[in-house]
């Protein structure tokens, strides 16, 4: 039995089903959003879609949550008619994330923290060549650049 489906019991399950409940405070990116409604849900914060920009500017499409040219693949257990598992999404993307009493508070979301992000410059790391000397990525900048990797695993 999985932690989630022990800790849910019937009673559980039927409120987590229940009609929305109070709001919430999501703290993400030095923002406060204040939401009316969230689904009532003893572990995860389920939001509106529609509230999903107001709080870290996504948005979903069929394709998945969405934000600028980047979609993040959503799967259907975050999923529930109007509403979406923010803190499902969270744990998904590696972001951290904690709660207590109503309000809920959301890290940096990884993928899109790093400035590569924003200036679509990949960061300067070095490998060794055939010889064993150091070649850096910042070496060739401006220049077009194919890396290719292997792993055996």
């Amino acid at each position: 039995m999985h932690r989630r489906q022990f800790l849910l019991s019937s009673a559980g399950a039927a409120c987590a089903l229940a009609a929305p409940s109070a709001g919430a405070t999501v703290l993400y990116n030095d923002r406060t959003i204040k939401l009316d409604q969230v689904r009532a849900d003893p572990i995860d914060l389920w939001v509106r879609a529609g509230d999903l920009p107001r709080i870290n500017e996504f948005t979903l499409k069929p394709q998945g949550a969405c934000r600028a040219d980047m979609c993040i693949p959503v799967p259907k257990q975050l999923r529930s008619g109007a509403w979406f598992n923010l803190s499902g999404f969270a744990e998904r993307v590696h972001e951290a994330s904690l709660h207590d009493s109503g309000v809920w508070s959301f890290g940096e979301i990884p993928v899109v923290r790093g400035s590569y992000y924003n200036t679509r410059v990949a960061p300067d790391f070095a490998v060794p060549d055939r010889k064993g000397r150091a070649v850096h990525l910042s070496d060739f900048r401006g220049k077009k650049v194919l890396v290719v990797t292997w792993a055996s695993w």
